[in-house]
């Protein structure tokens, strides 16, 4: 193997490996669910005790089969540098908006 068919290939080789690399990015997906009528008062719920590590994400009414559906609150391990926004209803007009609940930058809120 000549000198420069040597070059060429720890070069491509060089590519390759910084090409396979993805770089850490935050992506958000936003499937809005709209309805015509308000959900259902929110549920009582029992907050656990704090856990070191993790943030209680409350529970939320979703819509299963255009009802809605009681979802419980649960643990979510927590996130350097991030801060947990919950699920909610908005009333925008005459009708109900569904935001999922998600993870943004703690300096930076999303909606």
């Amino acid at each position: 193997m000549t000198m420069l068919n040597r070059k060429l290939l720890a070069v491509s080789l060089a590519v390759a490996a910084l090409a396979s690399v993805s770089s850490v990015a935050e992506a958000r997906t936003d499937v809005g669910i709209v309805l015509n009528f308000a959900p259902p008062a929110p549920r009582y719920e029992v907050v656990p005790a704090p856990r070191v590590g993790y943030v209680w994400a409350p529970g939320y009414w979703g819509v299963r089969a255009d009802r809605h559906y009681w979802y419980a609150g649960h643990w979510e391990r927590n996130r350097p540098g991030y801060a947990y926004y919950p699920s909610r209803w908005t009333h925008v007009g005459n009708h109900w908006r569904y935001d999922h609940g998600y993870w943004g930058h703690a300096s930076y809120r999303y909606r």
